[in-house]
């Protein structure tokens, strides 16, 4: 038997292609009672096999038979802290934020950190990268955080009207889509503005003026995609239900695709929601919204802007829509009452489904793969599921496939007992400033699967443990591999005897999470447990 130490360090992979779906009723509630047959998955228009299926509900699990709790050893008598259960990043998109509609959504977030609970735990990001504050359950600073956030938009500066004004849309479409009416309709605002210039060159200044608003425009979405992945990443490092409230008036991805992708992927492979709350509140038709100036007046002229705008408007509304439903989340939008919206979004859906599925004859050649979810036989149900994804370049094997589901139970609450496998902690001090934890993982070999060859059971087992702080921030984690090569009387006595694997942590008195996460190779069981330890 030998045993190998490593950093518990970690990186993402596409395995299968997972897309999480949410069934609501005709009331909007959540449904939970729908089996893996109920649904069809078609890529790109062709059924697929669902070989992973789970049923998922928010919320503490298995209320009525909780699991043990594992055995804390403290040399006193201090009762272990309070587990986060819920983390709640609520996410500004400062770059695209208009400053009357963040001071209304920055109130109403105010407002909303009262209804946070003793276990959860709340961060402030901004896809400026400004004005932040990592995860806490200090509300004095959650609150003097949101405060400090204003519009900080890289176009440029509000207060006077740009000559021709055009929209990030409409850059788009005069010069990735070719569209002679919209670079008409911006030509029209240069003649206006300049009177007795040429068609020639109110286009050719259009033109150029579309390059600029396009570039700066195309800077904002790559880095509040950016951004936004970043916090997902952040997020898979903490050991509870996790949701991203991006608070936001939307905004356009139209070279962005395989980076929105990535997000959506991230998102669902760390088992992060994210939630979109259209900032705009009650939705204003351009057609009749008289409140934008313009330098043209001409009817016609007005017609087409008006027409350009509702069209963005409407884009922009889809990016967040796909965000929250692609990661089994939720929308709030044309709705005024924002307390209302941070109040829904900020739980996961009561029932949710993972439906996992092996392409079928897939090409790595990073296309994209359009996604369609149906119900077998169940009319009047609404579902909201991942509308696409980007085939990979190269697939991963059975070594990273391992290692990511590791990982996954790592970062979660969830406790899993496929392996019989016990958990304990002990600390002694050796300083006022510095402590021990040992993290003591005792495991039963009877119900190990072995593989019998050359006289020898063979199996890998793979231990990891990882400690958190209070607020549910990864702090450290080593890995063990224990590869077992047992003559037959070895295995006997262990049988008896039992295996313990310890691992040492040098840390400051405080209060911490432990999680202990084992995995075999033979049987490719695994188990996972949760424990909590105060070190005065």
């Amino acid at each position: 038997m030998a045993t190998k130490d490593s950093p518990a360090t970690f990186t993402t992979r596409v395995n299968l292609v997972m897309v999480p779906v949410v069934v609501r009723d005709t009331k909007g509630k959540a449904v939970g009672t729908l089996h893996m047959e109920d649904f069809q998955l078609f890529d790109k228009g062709k059924p697929q096999v669902i070989v992973k299926f789970s049923a998922e509900k928010s919320g503490p699990k298995n209320l009525d038979a909780p699991p043990v709790p594992p055995t804390i050893q403290t040399e006193d008598q201090t009762p272990p802290p309070d587990i986060p259960e819920r983390f709640i990043a609520y996410l500004f998109d400062d770059q695209h934020l208009q400053f009357g509609d963040l001071v209304r959504s920055r109130d109403a977030a105010i407002r909303h950190l009262t209804a946070l609970k003793i276990t959860d735990r709340a961060a402030i990001y901004t896809t400026s990268g400004q004005d932040q504050l990592e995860f806490t359950d200090d509300k004095d600073k959650l609150q003097n955080t949101l405060m400090r956030i204003r519009p900080r938009s890289m176009q440029e500066p509000g207060g006077m009207v740009q000559c021709p004004d055009i929209s990030y849309y409409m850059a788009d479409m005069i010069l990735n889509k070719s569209d002679s009416i919209a670079l008409q309709v911006a030509a029209q605002e240069v003649v206006a503005c300049n009177p007795g210039m040429s068609p020639a060159q109110a286009a050719a200044i259009a033109q150029g003026a579309a390059s600029r608003v396009l570039s700066v425009g195309s800077q904002e979405t790559r880095v509040s995609l950016m951004v936004l992945k970043d916090v997902v990443r952040r997020m898979s490092g903490m050991p509870g239900q996790r949701i991203i409230i991006l608070v936001s008036p939307g905004f356009l991805t139209p070279s962005e695709q395989t980076e929105k992708t990535d997000v959506l992927d991230r998102a669902i492979h760390s088992n992060v929601v994210i939630n979109g709350l259209d900032a705009r509140g009650l939705w204003t038709d351009p057609m009749v919204d008289a409140s934008r100036p313009t330098n043209a007046h001409t009817q016609q002229y007005l017609q087409l802007i008006q027409q350009y705008d509702r069209a963005s408007a409407s884009a922009q509304a889809d990016v967040l829509a796909e965000m929250a439903y692609g990661t089994g989340g939720n929308f709030f939008q044309n709705n005024n009452d924002l307390d209302e919206g941070f109040r829904r979004l900020a739980v996961a859906p009561e029932y949710y489904y993972l439906l996992g599925f092996s392409p079928q004859n897939l090409k790595l050649d990073g296309n994209f793969h359009s996604l369609k979810v149906t119900l077998k036989l169940r009319a009047g149900l609404d579902i909201q599921a991942r509308k696409g994804y980007y085939a990979p370049k190269k697939l991963s094997d059975a070594v990273e496939t391992a290692k990511q589901e590791i990982e996954e139970a790592l970062f979660s609450r969830e406790e899993m007992h496929d392996l019989p496998v016990e958990l304990r902690t002990q600390f002694f001090k050796t300083s006022d400033k510095d402590a021990t934890l040992a993290v003591l993982c005792r495991i039963d070999p009877k119900h190990i699967q072995f593989r019998k060859a050359d006289g020898r059971n063979y199996n890998n087992l793979t231990v990891v443990s990882g400690i958190f702080d209070r607020n549910g921030n990864f702090i450290s984690g080593m890995q063990k591999v224990l590869e077992l090569r047992l003559k037959d009387d070895t295995l006997t006595r262990l049988m008896t005897a039992g295996m313990s694997v310890k691992t040492n942590f040098s840390v400051n008195p405080g209060t911490y999470m432990v999680r202990l996460v084992v995995r075999d190779s033979e049987g490719q069981l695994m188990s996972a447990t949760n424990g909590a330890v105060a070190i005065p």
